[in-house]
């Protein structure tokens, strides 16, 4: 069959649409195809990205955790030193480069006598702890420790302090920054040594002297005994005083070798309990007539303790005290005054008792002479009343020492150690 011309354009028309056709659904095809791997590209990179997020918020969560675990051991680590610190029986201080003081414990200054307060809480420095710090800085300025040095702290009230002392230098990268300083209070330790002397010492001289006391007595017994066979009435008038004067004498040295007697013989202690307050308030009633005779009066005031004791020999050394400071308070030009305190230390187990009165006092030069036996600065006086004194104290476990009192005059403390 012949085409025409018409049909052969017809059907080239046709075929140049139809390529159109295929070529526009190829474009439209791969269009679409870009189009979703587009897409799934874009879908990857948002969890990707959600990935990372999640990650980041995880790392910071756990750091932050870190910071706060790291916060709490140091909070307890911070809890737990200042526990030790406030612990501690011993006294420690803490100085930096310059001396300043940046720690000291409570401890610390229960031993010095300090007001309680925060162990980082600054105190001025005084004069009574200056001998410790003395120490601290002879360690700081070489650089190097101080083991077990025994120092001594002046007089508080209570006596004269006795510590032992170890300081160690504080480095930082070998670079010096300060020191530290541990001490504990030997007072008592001192005391028990100075109580074994005591008793030592007394039972010697108990040994060596009683024996001629006794020989003494007897032979002022035998001269009073002859001096008592002569009737003064049938002597002339002239030898009469001197007779007298001969039993007088007698009499007073009898008295004297029978002290010393007294003082000199073993304690021999019957033990049981003894109240404190009881004793200080008879001792009391034995002067408070006589000191408001001369218009003074007698006040006991504080806490008493217990002990187990000599209710008699320590009644005696009580009175001894008591006549000992109405004798030095009525001599003034005003009226005695005398006053017993008492405080019970529980910490230390001891009660201190002072006896007070507003005499003319005990110059410090004599304050350790005055319980050596005949020492006496009294006229008529033995020498043997504060002696004895010592001595009843001493074996009760005790110490006796001499102070100013408040009131002016003389202070008599007595530390005795508790029961229970």
């Amino acid at each position: 069959m012949t085409l025409t011309p018409s049909a052969y354009a017809l059907l080239g028309l046709t075929a140049i649409v139809a390529a159109l056709v295929a070529v526009l659904t190829f474009a439209t095809l791969k269009f679409a195809a870009a189009a979703r791997e587009s897409r799934r590209g874009l879908s990857g990179a948002g969890a990707e990205t959600a990935f990372l997020s999640a990650a980041l918020q995880e790392a910071v969560t756990k750091l932050k955790a870190q910071e706060r675990a790291t916060a709490a051991r140091a909070d307890a680590s911070e809890r737990l030193n200042g526990e030790i610190i406030s612990s501690l029986t011993a006294g420690l201080v803490m100085v930096d480069l310059n001396g300043n003081v940046r720690i000291l414990n409570p401890a610390g200054r229960r031993i010095l006598d300090l007001p309680d307060a925060a162990p980082t809480e600054p105190f001025e420095r005084s004069p009574r702890e200056q001998p410790l710090l003395d120490v601290i800085d002879e360690s700081l300025k070489a650089g190097a420790a101080i083991v077990r040095r025994g120092v001594t702290l002046p007089d508080s009230g209570h006596g004269v302090t006795h510590l032992g002392v170890t300081v160690s230098p504080l480095f930082d990268e070998h670079k010096l920054h300060g020191a530290i300083c541990l001490f504990t209070d030997l007072t008592g330790v001192k005391d028990l040594e100075e109580q074994l002397r005591l008793k030592e010492s007394l039972a010697t001289v108990g040994e060596l002297t009683a024996g001629i006391a006794h020989e003494f007595r007897n032979g002022l017994a035998t001269i009073h005994g002859y001096s008592k066979l002569f009737d003064l009435n049938e002597l002339p008038e002239p030898y009469r005083p001197y007779v007298e004067g001969i039993r007088a004498e007698t009499e007073s040295l009898s008295q004297v070798v029978t002290n010393f007697l007294n003082f000199a013989r073993p304690a021999q202690l019957t033990l049981a309990r003894v109240s404190l307050k009881a004793i200080s308030e008879r001792a009391a009633d034995e002067v408070r007539a006589d000191v408001r005779e001369l218009g003074g009066d007698v006040d006991v005031s504080g806490e008493f303790g217990e002990l187990e004791g000599d209710e008699v020999l320590l009644r005696q050394a009580f009175s001894n005290l008591l006549r000992n400071a109405f004798e030095a308070s009525s001599s003034a030009a005003h009226p005695p005054r005398i006053l017993i305190q008492s405080e019970v230390d529980r910490l230390q187990r001891v009660s201190r008792i002072s006896v007070n009165d507003n005499g003319p006092g005990i110059p410090a030069a004599l304050r350790e002479r005055v319980f050596r036996p005949f020492f006496t600065s009294k006229r008529g006086g033995t020498g043997l009343g504060l002696a004895l004194v010592q001595k009843i104290i001493v074996f009760h476990n005790g110490r006796v020492t001499i102070g100013s009192s408040p009131l002016g005059g003389a202070s008599l403390n007595i530390t005795l150690p508790l029961d229970g």
